[in-house]
């Protein structure tokens, strides 16, 4: 049986999704859990890694056990078990080939703003205290469309060797005290989103156009790029198949 769960969780508190050794993981959470209600070890494969601090309202995950399971009952015991920060919001039976990675075809993320300091939202929104020019994010944002080579915009360290990835749509909405950064791709490489929103308001901040956003893309080169935004404001938001 191949069981597929849809997974909300802070990731305030954990080195990202995927197990690490001497690291707090939500995935290690997750199949400890898994182990505890079935009493066997799974492999349960993410859609794909978050990084340290970085959340998700709807991370796809999947894992093959040899017997059927009362979905109800389990994932009521599953989220007795996980911690308050990490919740199985559905698990259902799916096809045996499913893989939630690798069977992925769209991914989105959305990024918070807060325009005032708030302590209720500070930890899941970044507070700026200068004025967006919405029209003018939108159109430079424009630039990151399409196909691309996105070296200039991925940890320096990371192992993936293709660094092509295809954005769908990027766009930038204000709504009252809060603005919020959505891009959706077929794929993401490790810091890539939030080193898109740093260089995106740092071309805001320094007026600069497409010409140069594009001189990053054909730079490969990740010091040319802006800072990257803190993790707490990145949410993963939707996977797409």
């Amino acid at each position: 049986m191949n069981y597929k769960l849809k997974i909300q969780y802070d990731g305030t508190n954990y080195s990202g999704w995927q197990i690490q050794n001497n690291a707090v993981t939500v995935q290690q959470k997750i199949t400890d859990a898994i182990k505890t209600i079935t009493k066997h070890n799974v492999n349960l494969i993410g859609s794909g890694r978050t990084d340290t601090g970085v959340h998700a309202l709807g991370q796809i995950a999947n894992f093959i056990l040899q017997e059927e399971l009362d979905l109800y009952r389990f994932k009521h015991s599953l989220n007795s078990i996980l911690p308050d920060d990490i919740s199985v919001i559905l698990i259902e039976e799916i096809r045996e080939e499913f893989n939630s990675r690798f069977d992925a075809k769209k991914r989105s993320y959305i990024y918070l703003f807060s325009k005032i300091k708030s302590p209720f939202i500070n930890k899941y929104s970044y507070f700026l205290s200068e004025n967006f020019d919405i029209d003018y994010l939108n159109k430079i944002s424009k630039s990151f469309l399409g196909k691309n080579n996105f070296t200039s915009f991925a940890v320096k360290k990371t192992e993936t060797k293709n660094k092509y990835c295809n954005i769908y749509d990027i766009h930038w909405k204000e709504f009252r005290d809060k603005i919020s950064f959505y891009i959706e791709a077929d794929r993401f490489l490790h810091g890539m989103v939030r080193t898109i929103i740093g260089t995106l308001i740092n071309a805001h901040k320094n007026k600069r156009n497409h010409e140069q956003i594009n001189k990053i893309f054909e730079s490969e080169e990740r010091s040319i790029a802006g800072e990257a935004v803190p993790a707490k404001g990145l949410f993963l938001y939707k996977v797409k198949y």
